[in-house]
């Protein structure tokens, strides 16, 4: 797994986690999967089965810390109880503007393309517009 329930406590206290959650560890693995699944979504020009199946010092460390901010934010609507949800909101703000500046290419991240390397997108334009006068 990519995140594991007690890396998130480097964002949350483990004892709080288990407070939303109701120590349900399916509640804590679906919104680790939910923030997977949402940081996919923006890094479709990478290899994401690479990227999400790495362990350990292998992962890209911002993009953990990030991944673990969509997480929390998602554990933290369940329950308000002694989190500072305008913190949560504000990480979990940053995080999505990162995702979409990777997605818009405003921020290249070191992160694996895929082996194939096709670009998934299509960038079109065209000339300026020429006037001809006789």
């Amino acid at each position: 797994m990519f995140i594991t329930k007690s890396e998130l406590s480097s964002h949350m206290h483990i004892e709080t986690v288990d407070v939303i959650t109701g120590s349900d560890d399916a509640i804590v693995d679906a919104a680790i999967d939910a923030a997977i699944s949402e940081a996919k979504g923006y890094l479709t020009e990478f290899d994401t089965e690479h990227i999400f199946g790495a362990t350990g010092g292998d992962r890209h460390p911002l993009l953990v810390t990030f991944v673990k901010d969509i997480a929390v934010w998602h554990l933290v609507v369940l329950s308000n109880y002694n989190a500072d949800i305008e913190l949560r909101e504000k990480r979990y703000n940053r995080a999505i503007d990162w995702l979409k500046s990777v997605q818009k290419g405003l921020v290249v991240p070191d992160l694996p393309r895929p082996a194939d390397d096709v670009p998934k997108t299509i960038i079109h334009g065209s000339n300026p517009k020429r006037t001809q006068h006789f």
